[in-house]
Parts: structure tokens; C-alpha cells; sequence
């Protein structure tokens, strides 16, 4: 499923919110899933109108086809990163009293396979780190987007995102 507006993705959180304890236990824990997603061409020529990058291996379906060892068009490799944010809206449950969420940045981030057009995508999320402060958590998280059918996934990375708390009243 694509979250497509500010509601849907409010929404979703709002019915996956844990208390810090139940979040604090994904710590070292199995990884978690996000559903599939197709990234197709028209998502790849959006984020190509958003980005001013319209290489042909992204743009022009028959030119990769014919240029290129892909077989057609891939996604660039931004668009891939940048769908860990509604992948992980899919997977990881939010807290309870969070005010909002956020990246905070990347330690790592390789891209090991093109996401060829039409392909589906998910997230996988591991929590290797949780740094609570008074009023957020700072969470570490060993990344990968998968491509369905394939070994190698798309890209790899060392995820920090920061959680927000909403302040304990005084």
C-alpha cells in the first residue's frame, strides 16, 4: 500500500502506536517487514520531474532497453532511499506521545541492485540502537530495501531517525 497523503499516514501510525517499552523490545530483535510496493514508471518519472535527473536509463523505456544491461528503465537510487520513510511507516510501530518524526542521517548507505521498473520493493528494519532522551529517541537502524525475487536487495544502510516526544506535563 502507498501512503498517499498526510491522513493515510497519520492514520496508519495512530492504529500502530506501543508504549516505549513494547518499541524498546524490537532492540536487537527480529527484523521487521514492510509490505510490498511497486515502483513503477510513472513513480520514476515523478521523482525524475521532482529532481531534475532525467538520465535516460530512468526517463526513456526503450533507449534503456536498448542502451543499457537493465533490460529498461530503473529507479534512481534517491527514489529508492527515499521510500524508507513509507516502508518504515508500514513496519515499525510508533510510539506512544510521539509528537513527530524525523531523520536524523546516515552512517552508511551502498546501492547494491537497480530497482528496475515495475519491480516490487520492501523495507526490512532491524533496531540496533535506541538512545532515549527527555523529550525524543534517538534509533538506529540496520536498513534494507529488498526487490522481490531477488538475492542482492537494492540498497543497504545505517539509518538514524529521531522520535519526538510530546513533553511530560510539569
Amino acid at each position: 500500500m502507498a501512503l498517499n497523503s498526510v491522513a493515510e499516514t497519520e492514520a496508519l501510525l495512530a492504529g500502530r502506536m506501543v508504549p516505549l517499552a513494547d518499541y524498546r523490545a524490537h532492540l536487537e530483535g527480529e527484523p521487521l517487514f514492510s509490505p510490498w510496493l511497486t515502483v513503477d514508471q510513472t513513480m520514476i518519472d515523478r521523482f525524475a520531474l521532482a529532481t531534475h535527473d532525467h538520465q535516460f536509463i530512468h526517463v526513456d523505456p526503450e533507449r534503456a532497453k536498448a542502451e543499457t544491461p537493465f533490460g529498461g528503465t530503473i529507479a534512481h537510487g534517491f527514489l529508492t532511499l527515499s521510500l524508507l520513510s513509507t516502508l518504515a511507516y508500514e513496519a515499525i510501530p510508533g510510539v506512544e506521545g510521539t509528537r513527530m518524526g524525523m531523520n536524523y542521517g546516515f552512517d552508511k548507505v551502498r546501492f547494491l541492485n537497480p530497482v528496475k521498473a515495475g519491480a516490487r520493493v520492501r523495507g526490512r528494519f532491524r533496531m540496533v540502537a535506541l538512545t532515549e532522551r527527555a523529550v525524543s529517541l534517538q534509533t538506529g537502524w540496520d536498513v534494507a530495501v529488498e526487490i522481490e525475487g531477488a538475492i542482492k536487495p537494492a540498497l543497504v544502510a545505517d539509518w538514524i531517525t529521531l522520535t519526538v516526544m510530546t513533553p511530560p506535563e510539569s
